[in-house]
């Protein structure tokens, strides 16, 4: 049980439904959707999603739409605020054991809070490096090969161009890149 008397299975599950779109209210996808149709006007489509993620602090829904906001409007530094709050939101859904192994195969290719949590490491990882942080990118990336030893959600892609980055090699070929799958040297 967590501290709101709810278990962690049942938050877990209402988490991977919003992970998906699902349980968010009517009032909130609103704010959502007008939002979207504000876009030409900043100031007005920030004002509502900060109102939506207020309404809907939990929800993925919000941060997914507020992390966009910033992240084509190149404010990677608060998309990556973002970022980490979506990532603190989903790891207290998966609960306190969550990590303490890999999950299996068929969660990190189907269970929804589980992709969002290894995406959202993903994306931070590539935050970090557009931010010049590789430091804090390769602990994402280290962290994301950990969960993920299958890559399936193609962190080592980016661990190839840090490892590049690192090297100085930025003139390599797109066809040397890894397919898919961590390098035997990883994070």
């Amino acid at each position: 049980m967590n501290a709101n008397g709810l278990h962690f299975h049942d938050d877990l599950a209402a988490f991977a439904e919003g992970a998906l779109g699902g349980g968010l209210s009517p009032q909130v996808s609103a704010l959502i959707a007008q939002a979207s149709q504000q876009r030409h006007e900043p100031q007005q489509t920030l004002a509502l999603l900060a109102q939506a993620r207020a309404a809907a602090p939990s929800h993925p829904a919000p941060l997914i739409a507020l992390y966009r906001f910033y992240f084509y409007g190149h404010q990677l530094a608060q998309a990556r605020a973002v970022g980490e709050d979506a990532l603190a939101i989903a790891r207290t859904a998966l609960g306190p054991n969550f990590g303490d192994m890999p999950p299996d195969a068929e969660a990190t290719r189907s269970n929804a809070a589980v992709r969002f949590y290894l995406f959202t490491l993903k994306g931070l990882a590539y935050l970090n490096m557009r931010l010049d942080d590789m430091d804090e990118a390769r602990l994402m990336l280290g962290e994301l090969r950990r969960l993920d030893p299958q890559d399936h959600v193609g962190g080592a892609l980016l661990f190839h161009v840090l490892t590049c980055h690192e090297r100085g090699d930025t003139a390599e070929a797109p066809s040397a890149y890894p397919v898919r799958g961590w390098t035997a040297t990883g994070p």
